[in-house]
């Protein structure tokens, strides 16, 4: 009569539960939610699986486009603001108060 689970004799899948990190059925459920996870987010910034190489050519582009995008934007919002500051700044300075 076994008295504790650990006097038992080790299982013949004991390494590799060991290696997975679990039973082979809950870590293959695991990878197979996390493949589709990760499918989910690529799709979304545009990857294609059959075609991965131009896909990670074109991430690259859209980011390189988009930093010159965000150059521009931030560029004209810039020389709109600029438009009304500066003038109001540089009538501030000329009839303000003197300072010590």
């Amino acid at each position: 009569m076994v008295q504790d689970v650990r006097d038992l004799p080790a299982g013949r899948n004991d390494g590799l539960n060991r290696f997975l990190g679990g039973s082979p059925l809950a870590v293959a459920f695991r990878l197979v939610l996390l493949s589709i996870l990760v499918g989910v987010v690529l799709a979304a910034i545009g990857f294609d699986p059959w075609n991965i190489l131009t896909s990670i050519r074109l991430l690259f582009q859209r980011l390189w486009d988009l930093g010159f995008d965000t150059i521009n934007w931030l560029w004209r919002y810039f020389l709109l603001g600029a438009v009304i500051v500066i003038p109001i700044w540089l009538l501030s300075r000329v009839f303000g108060t003197p300072r010590r």
